[in-house]
């Protein structure tokens, strides 16, 4: 699978579990079963940093938000900026940040309000701009 499908398969579970928290296992077991939409190894990466480092990536979004509070955003631009954010902060590093980024906006395009990709293009755009050479050599660093 690409990745960039088990982004979007990721994604779809990520937004599954925001109606029911704590199911996160159930929902990439039951899409395995139905192999539609199904969460890959790597989307299963992507959802496990989420669950771990939720709080983390929650701290490190919501000083970028400007005028808006987190829990106010779209639930798609929320849940696209977490799993952003954990894979960029917290993941294994396999992709440059840019190249998250992008599929993160084309996520949001496809799945989001009009002009919310605009919104998230650049919260994490910020976010990258400002790692630290420590952060840049080891993705599990603190932020």
């Amino acid at each position: 699978m690409k990745r960039r499908t088990a982004r979007e398969n990721a994604f779809i579970a990520a937004f599954e579990e925001s109606f029911r928290p704590g199911s996160m296992l159930e929902i990439i077991d039951y899409s395995r079963q139905l192999e539609e939409q199904a969460v890959d190894s790597f989307g299963e990466e992507l959802l496990t940093n989420l669950v771990l480092h939720r709080k983390e990536a929650d701290e490190m979004i919501e000083p970028n938000l400007k005028n808006w509070k987190l829990n106010r955003l779209p639930r798609v631009s929320r849940i696209a900026l977490e799993l952003a954010v954990t894979e960029m902060f917290f993941g294994s590093k396999e992709d440059m940040d840019s190249v998250i980024i992008n599929e993160t906006v084309e996520l949001v395009k496809k799945f989001g309000g009009e002009e919310d990709y605009q919104f998230v293009n650049g919260v994490l755009g910020t976010l990258s701009r400002s790692r630290t050479p420590e952060q840049e050599q080891n993705p599990e660093a603190e932020s």
